[in-house]
């Protein structure tokens, strides 16, 4: 069995920087055409022509053969300013800005602390210019349960956000909750969108301790209970437009997961289509694939669809146990497994 679709893209990447960005970059650069990149670095990407700088370091470690397009991104702090926002979207390069609640994941010391109070003026200057905010979407404090995070944040950022700039584009970035569904869908179609993981399609909570305390499944937000993976599998197999592909593959050095203090992300970038694709496949759902995967994006952010195609195979094969770089090594999820679909360019 093979199906033809529009080249995807990716609207949730980490591609870090120096050797890890040369090593991960071909991976993405491989199977999709563009992605939204993530501007949690050290130091964080917060103004354009850093955004710009980013974006030529990405290009300079994309494959001669690939036509792989960063769309880049501000990372939103607490003294960002309107001004900013305007020379974002004059550049051209920038697409979004995230919002990274202080402390909520991987480099998000610099995130906003208070949103209403620090970033209003923004926020309303993004509307004026068409820029979407991207919402890490969990609360940082310390006495609500991690398990309950981003239900917490729905309630009291989200819900408040929307009713106060209700023309404000939001992506709720990589959801993992049946509220944050039962949010997306009812709010307004075309203002309010989420992005999806493979890994929050395919695991649950249990895939974190069995046969031991797994480090490779460890992602914040962290995975949660089978009754939060069903809801979004039903919601992306649905064909509803408000949810598209974000992979947030992130990767890590080896000995920078399996250790006494392991961070956090995980890394599906090389078998992100393969699992998309067995997860429509099994809720008999194969006909709404192409649209998760390459239409509802680029419509939500208004840009045009890719003319590229990829195809999809139903032929077996084995994920790598690492890949093995002159830095270290990076474990793939599902590293060692066998998946039944295989992508490839046409």
């Amino acid at each position: 069995m093979e199906i033809t679709i529009t080249q995807p893209d990716d609207f949730h990447l980490h591609l870090r920087d120096g050797a890890l960005l040369e090593a991960v970059t071909p991976h993405s650069a491989k199977h999709f055409q563009r992605a939204i990149i993530m501007p949690n670095l050290k130091p964080p990407i917060t103004t354009t022509s850093s955004a710009i700088s980013y974006r030529e370091s990405i290009l300079k470690a994309v494959p001669k053969t690939s036509n792989f397009t960063p769309l880049m991104t501000l990372y939103l702090t607490d003294v960002t300013t309107p001004h900013e926002i305007q020379l974002a979207k004059k550049s051209g390069v920038v697409y979004g800005v995230k919002l990274y609640p202080a402390g909520a994941t991987t480099n998000s010391q610099d995130g906003v602390t208070d949103l209403f109070g620090n970033c209003y003026s923004v926020l309303e200057e993004m509307v004026e210019q068409g820029l979407p905010l991207l919402v890490h979407g969990e609360v940082t404090n310390q006495e609500v349960d991690i398990f309950d995070r981003e239900k917490v944040f729905i309630e009291t950022v989200l819900e408040p956000l929307i009713q106060k700039l209700p023309q404000l584009k939001v992506v709720m970035e990589h959801i993992t909750t049946m509220d944050a569904v039962k949010f997306v869908e009812s709010c307004k179609e075309g203002y309010v969108a989420a992005t999806v993981t493979p890994q929050h399609i395919l695991l649950n909570r249990n895939a974190l301790f069995q046969g031991g305390l797994q480090p490779h499944n460890y992602c914040l937000p962290v995975l949660k209970r089978e009754i939060h993976r069903q809801a979004i599998v039903s919601a992306i197999t649905s064909g509803n437009k408000r949810f598209f592909l974000g992979t947030d593959s992130a990767p890590h050095d080896r000995r920078k997961k399996e250790c006494a203090c392991g961070c956090a992300g995980i890394y599906n970038s090389p078998v992100a289509l393969s699992l998309y694709a067995k997860v429509f496949e099994e809720a008999g759902a194969l006909d709404k694939l192409e649209a998760f995967t390459s239409f509802n994006g680029p419509d939500f952010y208004g840009i045009p669809r890719n003319k590229s195609k990829i195809k999809l195979r139903k032929s077996p094969w084995r994920v790598p146990e690492c890949l093995s770089f002159p830095f270290g090594d990076i474990i793939p999820m599902f590293a060692g497994e066998t998946l039944e679909w295989e992508a490839l360019l046409i």
